[in-house]
């Protein structure tokens, strides 16, 4: 595994809870997306083969038998912090929670061992990582090629709903996307947005970068110090903006109190730090195009022959 929490193809993958519905139509689609899907998990189907994998009792046994780099959870809340543990314990270095609701004081035990064994977590309640042309985990339309396609843009987002969207709209206006990354909506997460934009800075392929991101919090605050820092551009987006104050909104809950955690806060921070602010999802596209250098927007258009 290289550059987590961007996906490869050359990732090697241990679906947990592969057997079930969502775990079943998901491993299809990820398969069909290039996505290298290794072996499942599931006690209760041990020592049995689904869409033609081995599925083991647990990570341990998996890692046992072969090579993981990185672990998706297709676990419900009452079971994903033990099977979170599971995949730390068997050394596997990424996992990503698609899980919401998992109890508060599950996870802190789960963010404690992860951070002693050294585990990268994205989510919980992430809607995945996406890489056009390579792979995708989650559930994320990853192998639709109408939403997603190879390209130079790296998308972050807490929502996969707005980061659908966004994709989908630089898609159609023939930019693409070098990789999305999911960050996960619940009020405790592993990788922050700050994360993800320090990976997409350090991403060859990403010479652009979208940030979503909500009201409440202050993660779009100590991202925006980072970008003032950086070569690439950096467009954003902030859902929120007609909120009330005092009103818990967004995927956490998190309150705006005075200009904590405010679209007025966190739009003069990024503006500051030179990040183009748009004012709707529309107007992400027209705000990269404008930021992208000549070379590059060259060598996105099309060729008079195609």
């Amino acid at each position: 595994m290289s550059g987590f929490p961007i996906i490869r193809r050359s990732d090697r993958i241990l679906v947990l809870g592969m057997t079930g519905g969502q775990g079943t139509f998901w491993s299809e689609r990820m398969k069909e997306a290039g996505t290298r899907i290794v072996a499942g998990v599931n006690p209760k189907r041990a020592g049995t083969t689904h869409l033609n994998l081995p599925v083991f009792a647990t990570a341990k046994e998996a890692v046992a038998k072969m090579a993981v780099d990185v672990a998706v959870m297709f676990v419900p809340p009452a079971l994903a912090g033990t099977a979170a543990l599971d995949v730390i314990d068997a050394g596997i270095s990424g996992l990503v929670m698609l899980t919401e609701h998992i109890p508060s004081h599950d996870m802190l035990t789960v963010f404690a061992r992860a951070k002693a064994a050294g585990t990268c977590i994205v989510g919980p309640n992430t809607a995945g990582l996406v890489t056009p042309g390579e792979a995708f985990v989650g559930i994320m339309p990853g192998h639709n090629a109408n939403v997603f396609k190879p390209g130079c843009v790296g998308v972050i987002s807490r929502s996969g709903s707005l980061g659908t969207l966004i994709c989908l709209n630089l898609t159609r206006a023939g930019l693409g996307q070098s990789s999305f990354v999911g960050i996960g909506g619940d009020p405790m997460i592993g990788t922050t947005t700050l994360d993800a934009l320090k990976a997409l800075d350090g991403d060859e392929r990403t010479e652009a970068v979208v940030m979503v991101g909500e009201i409440g919090g202050g993660m779009e605050e100590e991202a925006a110090i980072y970008a003032a820092t950086m070569q690439k551009p950096v467009v954003s987006f902030i859902a929120g903006r007609a909120a009330p104050p005092g009103r818990r909104m967004g995927h956490a809950g998190a309150i705006v109190a005075g200009n904590a955690g405010s679209y007025a806060g966190k739009r003069a921070a990024l503006e500051a730090a030179g990040v183009t602010v748009a004012d709707t999802p529309r107007g992400i596209v027209e705000a990269i195009a404008a930021r992208l250098t000549p070379q590059t927007r060259h060598r996105l258009e099309p060729s008079p022959t195609s």
